[in-house]
């Protein structure tokens, strides 16, 4: 059983599914696993028929902690420190700095299909929702001391409150500590050492806690999130889910200071670049908005549904990934297009194809006659080339409105990928016009080989991808020579590298007549090595 429905299965009751992210800058493509996550469990309860709610929250109290590099320093430095919702917006499209980075990443979740009711947090402590928990906390702010203690070894002094102010004096809240409750107001002082980034301005005094003077710690702050939102399901990332850290922690206070369960949780791996987890404030890793614009939806909801969520992801928009990305999805394509028997009925579907019916946008897999995308990025560098009229002779069988959907859609990746990832070594530079100046200094082996392979292909007479491709290997294997080499001189020959995209299927792209041509070129400018 895929593991989104095998969570729903166990469901008992209404389900109300929450998850969150602090809009500390421009959102990276890592943050939207848990979302794909989170919204997959939801259409999964929907799917086994159970009543359910999707939540989103946007953490927008937070405090700045950082200005990323890609902003102005001067103009947001002086904001560090202050609740994201009380920073001005980077741009007159938004009220404030919060509403403009979630306004982008909103915008990739219509762009996948997610439409989870979202709340601001500003709004829940403003409209005085949180009230309650505030009090609740800071008279029994000795238990979520013990809480920190038993589960995370930090200790708090007897004198630390759950609450943080945001300072009358100078707008700060991540620089404030409270030592004292009466009951109806905090006391508070704005450290100047509170923080190794942002100084306090020292100001001290009593303010009430409610109706939006402050907020929790986010550990507390969480605990309070599930019980006046009802969420009874919430992931987490690796990062927060380890033993002793910070889902321990609010499901240690929730329970003792609550007297509740916390919510379902199961942990999801990070997405990695190369490597390295990425970063809103840092600017490392490409934003959500920047990969929404590469792949398609059901091409990125597939990147994060292929693996179990307990596996990394490391993804880079590098040709190997992204082209290994489209073949395995157009797999699973053609092995639900192939099985007339489960078409149209999901509760058929294999557990292979699960992340497929998931990674759609609607509840329907509708099949198509794909084109490979690599030939597709090949085919888009061939100069004075018709693209769709290329396409459509190449296609097998006649291609319908939605092919064509589809095949656009790939275009656009592809031209997207060329612009703005393709390495100068993964674009394909066909000179036609004149021989590359590194094919001119070949060895004799090379000469000879393709010499005898301008002779075997003036008798290939289906000029395919696959019949010249092993044209090309029965020839090196004829005259006994390693394909490595072989196939080199090819590349250097026709786009002056050492390697290139299939050769096969390179020469395929070209004339019979120019390939040929070239070729006598080649051997004519290295006839002395012969």
């Amino acid at each position: 059983m895929f593991w989104a429905d095998k969570i729903a299965a166990d469901a008992k009751g209404h389900e109300i599914v929450n998850d969150s992210k602090t809009p500390s800058g421009r959102v990276h493509v890592g943050s939207l696993r848990g979302v794909v996550i989170h919204d997959v469990i939801y259409r999964a309860l929907k799917h086994a028929g159970k009543p359910v709610k999707f939540l989103y929250g946007v953490d927008d109290y937070d405090a700045l902690d950082t200005v990323p590099k890609y902003l102005n320093q001067e103009k947001f430095s002086p904001y560090l420190g202050f609740p994201l919702c009380n920073v001005p917006s980077p741009e007159d499209t938004a009220s404030d700095y919060a509403k403009y980075f979630m306004g982008e990443f909103l915008e990739v979740f219509e762009y996948l299909g997610v439409k989870p009711e979202v709340y601001y947090l500003r709004d829940l402590y403003r409209s005085g929702k949180l009230n309650s928990y505030i009090d609740t906390f800071l008279n029994n702010a000795h238990l979520v001391r013990e809480a920190y203690k038993e589960v995370s070894k930090a200790e708090r002094p007897d004198n630390w409150y759950p609450f943080q102010v945001v300072c009358e004096k100078c707008g700060k809240i991540a620089t404030t500590v409270v030592t004292d409750y009466n009951g109806s107001e905090v006391f508070y002082t704005c450290k100047p050492d509170a923080t190794n980034w942002v100084e306090g301005c020292g100001h001290s005094g009593w303010v009430s806690p409610f109706d939006g003077n402050g907020k929790l710690p986010w550990k507390v702050e969480w605990v309070a999130k599930w019980d006046v939102l009802g969420v009874t399901i919430e992931m987490a990332g690796k990062d927060h889910s380890q033993k002793g850290g910070s889902r321990d922690v609010a499901n240690a206070i929730c329970r003792k200071v609550l007297k509740k369960q916390p919510p379902f949780h199961s942990r999801y791996e990070f997405i990695l670049v190369n490597g390295t987890k990425m970063s809103s404030s840092k600017g490392v890793g490409s934003s959500a908005k920047e990969i929404a614009s590469l792949l398609p939806p059901e091409l990125l909801r597939f990147l994060m549904l292929r693996t179990q969520p307990r596996t990394v992801i490391n993804f880079a928009p590098n040709y190997e990934t992204i082209t290994r990305l489209l073949r395995d999805y157009d797999t699973l394509v053609d092995k639900y297009a192939n099985s007339p028997e489960i078409q149209g009925d999901s509760a058929k579907l294999t557990k292979d194809l699960m992340p497929l019916f998931y990674a759609q946008i609607g509840d329907e897999i509708k099949p198509y006659n794909s084109f490979d995308f690599s030939t597709l990025i090949s085919l888009l560098q061939i100069p004075h080339l018709d693209i769709k009229e290329e396409i459509a002779k190449r296609s097998p069988q006649p291609l319908s409105e939605f092919d064509w959907h589809i095949i656009n859609q790939r275009i656009a990746a592809a031209q997207k990928w060329l612009q703005d990832y393709a390495d100068e070594e993964e674009k394909l530079v066909i000179y036609l016009e004149q021989v590359p100046d590194k094919a001119q200094d070949l060895s004799p082996e090379q000469v000879s080989y393709l010499e005898k392979l301008a002779e075997n292909l003036e008798k290939v007479e289906n000029w395919d991808g696959e019949e010249l491709q092993t044209t090309l290997f029965s020839t090196s294997k004829e005259l006994e020579i390693k394909p490595a080499g072989a196939f080199q001189a090819i590349y250097l020959s026709f786009v002056g590298k050492e390697r290139g995209p299939k050769a096969g299927a390179l020469l395929s792209y070209l004339d019979k007549p120019f390939v040929i041509s070239r070729l006598r070129n080649v051997i004519e400018l290295n006839a002395s090595k012969i």
